[in-house]
């Protein structure tokens, strides 16, 4: 299977689930709250390229990760709950060219975009995602959730400390957890 990369700006649209069945209203859920949060701000331009997006999804889908990530980088920082308290990653993410990352997104982001959630802009080669004010609305909706709110919070947390480049991202990655950089590409992590 060809999985296109995370750095090429072709359309969210681009290519179909991996499984061929459309992108999960969780998985739907996820994003959407991750995109708000980094578009609450006036000044945001929301979540600037697919490889910082990639890094801060696998940061709120692995939790565990984000724990040892944030007692390298911000050992006294209150890292909140755990967000998903069954434990259970809904879809892997896969080792991919530039660390973690999951072949559905762009089912995802087209899904998210088709359904006037999000609105992509596409700026020298990079892709840059913002909730809509609908978008938003359903963010807000969502978070007020008991199963959601968690999910925000922790989003909340990624914008506050870890609002960083892709690249800055995937390094501090590759630092704190060897074993994705040693993985063959296309494994599961």
């Amino acid at each position: 299977m060809s999985v296109t990369p995370p750095d090429t700006a072709a359309p969210a649209s681009a290519a179909p689930p991996t499984d061929g069945q459309p992108p999960s209203a969780d998985a739907q859920a996820r994003l959407l709250l991750l995109i708000d949060v980094f578009s609450e701000t006036k000044r945001s331009k929301g979540i600037e390229g697919r490889m910082k997006l990639a890094k801060l999804d696998f940061l709120l889908r692995y939790p565990q990760h984000f724990t040892k990530l944030m007692a390298v980088r911000r050992p006294n920082a209150d890292v909140g709950e755990d967000p998903w308290l069954t434990g259970a990653i809904e879809q892997s993410m896969i080792r991919y060219r530039y660390g973690p990352w999951d072949p559905a997104y762009y089912a995802l982001l087209g899904a998210l975009t088709g359904k006037g959630l999000i609105e992509p802009k596409h700026e020298d080669a990079v892709a840059t995602y913002r909730t809509t004010p609908a978008g938003h609305d359903v963010a807000v909706a969502l978070a007020e959730t008991e199963s959601w709110r968690p999910v925000r919070d922790r989003a909340r947390l990624l914008r506050r400390h870890l609002d960083l480049s892709g690249t800055t991202l995937k390094d501090l990655i590759y630092q704190t957890f060897p074993n994705i950089v040693e993985a063959d590409w296309g494994t599961q992590l």
